[in-house]
């Protein structure tokens, strides 16, 4: 497995890449990619997890990716850096396919906690305003699926809990609730959350796949009725205490595997 690390912005906004050799054998010559964004409330990105989990994927036979963005220490306000930057590594991957030997048509992102408000975003603006601010086509920019973990949606929603954080991700909260800006060219999403969450509420979740169901998006919703904030696998490998290794929660895995490879057929 070859390790690469592609630099798309100042200061630190890094792609990392896990990228395998198709098997030949099996006939393949270009591999799905899934893009892990992880979370880590706009203040720091717990990189062992965001390996583990695209370690993870990537024995599934995905190439896969995991994306460092902006926190709120080089940006006051933050605003949308951070979904800029994640159109950034989408162009990147298209521009990429060939020698990267990756799918450009079936690229996903998945995003967690706030990297889940990230995806979410860019979910909602690829197609216009992230287009716009990156002077590129849409088309570079377009996912095939999202993939949206224990997700921040909208900063209204219970996270983050003071003004004073509030303040330092943005000075107009409505464009970053996600919810309100869901519309027909949002990409099929695959959710899934605990409903005792004590850090993002499940009514994130719950408020976003609303407002796919009302665009006529298709989605998937799973909400698992026990588990800590930040569970990434939810298995002995990434628990950060005991009680993140949940062995019904880990099931979400192979679910959000199982819903790609329905995703693929259907295309």
């Amino acid at each position: 497995m070859q390790v690469i690390q592609e630099k798309l912005a100042d200061p630190n906004v890094t792609l990392v890449g896990l990228l395998r050799d198709p098997d030949q054998r099996a006939n393949l010559t270009h591999l799905p990619v899934i893009v892990i964004v992880p979370g880590g409330s706009y203040t720091h990105i717990p990189i062992e997890q965001a390996e583990s989990l695209a370690l993870a994927f990537a024995g599934h036979g995905f190439q896969a990716f995991y994306l460092n963005y902006s926190f709120i220490s080089d940006f006051q306000p933050l605003h949308l850096h951070p979904v800029y930057e994640l159109g950034l590594a989408i162009k990147t991957l298209h521009q990429h396919a060939l020698d990267w030997h990756i799918d450009p048509n079936q690229i996903t992102a998945a995003g967690f906690s706030a990297g889940g408000h990230v995806v979410a975003l860019y979910n909602d603006y690829w197609h216009d305003q992230v287009a716009t601010q990156l002077q590129v086509d849409s088309a570079d920019l377009k996912l095939a699926n999202v993939i949206l973990s224990y997700p921040v949606i909208s900063p209204l929603l219970g996270f983050p809990t003071t003004e004073a954080t509030l303040a330092q991700w943005t000075d107009d909260p409505d464009v970053l609730a996600a919810e309100q800006h869901v519309n027909k060219n949002n990409r099929p999403t695959f959710i899934w959350a605990t409903t005792d969450d004590p850090v993002v509420p499940a009514k994130n979740s719950l408020a976003y796949a609303n407002a796919l169901a009302t665009a006529n998006i298709d989605y998937e919703l799973h909400l698992f009725q026990h588990g800590p904030h930040g569970l990434a696998l939810a298995n002995a490998q990434t628990a950060w205490k005991p009680d993140a290794n949940q062995p019904h929660v880990a099931h979400w895995l192979s679910l959000a595997l199982e819903w790609l490879q329905a995703q693929k057929a259907t295309d």
